[in-house]
């Protein structure tokens, strides 16, 4: 098969949008439908459905997956002959929800290494499991649970979470509260898909409510100075509390046992990790997560 046209096919997977897809590839429309339909004509079944809107259907989906490895097996592969052929250490590609608490992390691993290229990729748990198998990043780390099917996990880290509050606020003299004296109070938090959404929706449901959201974002760090605002209140691990640039709030704990974070550290477990990577997922595992929260 083209391995052109395997690309393009997955770009097209990813959009399920033609016109779209043909932009993002800088190729002509027409192109990239006689492609489309070449590579399903091989296979000798559709890949798409084409009824309204195009979607991927089952087959598509399962070839996908199948695609996405080969693909990330021949990217390793060139790695790995580029780091043997330079005799050095490699690249290393690791993905996070945020990095906002490991800026210290990465900074010791780059003093300790500064000839090995660091590159960093933000993005939802809910990408990670796919990532990985396609050999997108060499490793991931989680603030929420991911299908560790096919995956190497370890633990690194729990800590709770804590409610940032406006100084002044009613509650800000409060050392606790529960879920329930929240139930009107307005929430600045992240998009669905960010751990911290996730916690506060599952408090809140766990307690037959919804959560008043006035403000939902990509830029976590950006919470807390919303909250010093007075814009609202909002979930904060027990490390970002301690980050040097924090902004003035009160800082609140939650009596529920379920609010804290779990940090986990996830590779694939078939990867034949580079040294760089692997030299990262020791630091990863070595770091002392209970000092960096303080």
């Amino acid at each position: 098969m083209d391995l052109h046209a395997l690309k393009q096919f997955l770009v097209v997977a990813r959009l399920e949008h033609l016109s779209r897809a043909a932009d993002e590839l800088r190729v002509a429309q027409p192109s990239l439908s006689r492609t489309i339909a070449r590579l399903e004509s091989e296979l000798g079944t559709p890949l798409f459905d084409r009824a309204g809107r195009l979607r991927l259907n089952e087959a598509g989906r399962l070839f996908r997956e199948h695609v996405e490895r080969c693909l990330g097996e021949l990217d390793a592969g060139r790695r790995a002959v580029a780091e043997a052929a330079r005799e050095g250490i490699g690249t290393v590609r690791l993905a996070s929800e945020t990095f906002l608490t490991i800026t210290d992390l990465l900074a010791a691993y780059k003093h300790a290494h500064p000839d090995i290229d660091v590159e960093l990729r933000q993005m939802p748990s809910a990408d990670m499991h796919r990532a990985l198998h396609a050999r997108e990043v060499d490793l991931c780390l989680a603030s929420q649970p991911i299908p560790e099917d096919g995956l190497d996990s370890v633990h690194l880290h729990d800590e709770p979470v804590w409610l940032a509050a406006p100084p002044g606020h009613r509650l800000a003299s409060r050392s606790s509260v529960t879920v329930r004296e929240l139930r009107d109070e307005p929430f600045v938090t992240t998009r669905p898909g960010h751990w911290q959404r996730r916690l506060l929706d599952q408090l809140f449901t766990g307690n037959n409510l919804t959560p008043r959201i006035v403000c939902e974002g990509d830029e976590a760090a950006a919470t807390a100075d919303l909250v010093s605002a007075g814009i609202g209140l909002t979930l904060i691990p027990e490390m970002a509390r301690h980050a040097r640039t924090r902004a003035p709030v009160a800082w609140i704990g939650i009596d529920d046992p379920a609010c804290r974070r779990t940090l986990t550290l996830h590779q694939a477990a078939d990867a034949r990790l580079s040294t760089a990577a692997r030299l990262m997922r020791a630091t990863l595992t070595s770091w002392s997560w209970t000092t960096a929260a303080e």
